[in-house]
């Protein structure tokens, strides 16, 4: 969908696309500590996987690799693709396409909240917190089937 209108600049003809942002989510998973979460110090406020919105120029990997450590402190080796989630509605601030990657941090002991995160802990997925945002939840369901052999995941494919 787009828009075309005048440039202010230049008075020649132009066009506003209005297309979906694209963003990626991490679920880091750690058998023995469960998944990370962040609580976000922005609205919408609440329960989050680590993600963000990818940068002009970068891949999506990059971009789930760069969200963990902004967020969370971690350097993490993604291991799986989980999947694409787009419904229209997933975020309350505008419509975004996310793309979901599996990870596993290199080392666990050097988390800390960071960026936008005002808290960040792993959580046992038996043991979710209350108040998890935007489509999380659902994301953390097929994880959970995912896991259990109930839902494929995809490799990451460099």
């Amino acid at each position: 969908m787009h828009t075309t209108f005048f440039c202010p600049r230049c008075g020649g003809m132009t066009r506003e696309y209005r297309n979906p942002s694209p963003t990626v989510d991490l679920v880091i998973y750690e058998p023995e500590l469960g998944v990370l979460l962040i609580e976000r110090a922005n609205i919408p406020h609440g329960f989050a996987l680590p993600g963000g919105f990818v940068d002009l120029g970068e891949s999506v990997e990059e971009a789930a690799v760069r969200e963990a450590r902004e967020e969370t402190g971690l350097d993490v080796e993604l291991t799986g693709l989980l999947g694409v989630y787009s419904r229209p509605d997933r975020d309350p601030r505008g419509h975004t396409l996310s793309t979901v990657f599996t990870g596993r941090a290199k080392d666990p002991a050097m988390l800390r909240a960071g960026d936008d995160a005002g808290h960040a802990a792993f959580y046992s997925l038996a043991a979710l917190p209350e108040g998890i945002v935007f489509d999380h939840a659902e994301i953390l369901q097929d994880f959970t089937k995912a896991l259990a052999g109930l839902r494929t995941m995809s490799p990451i494919w460099k």
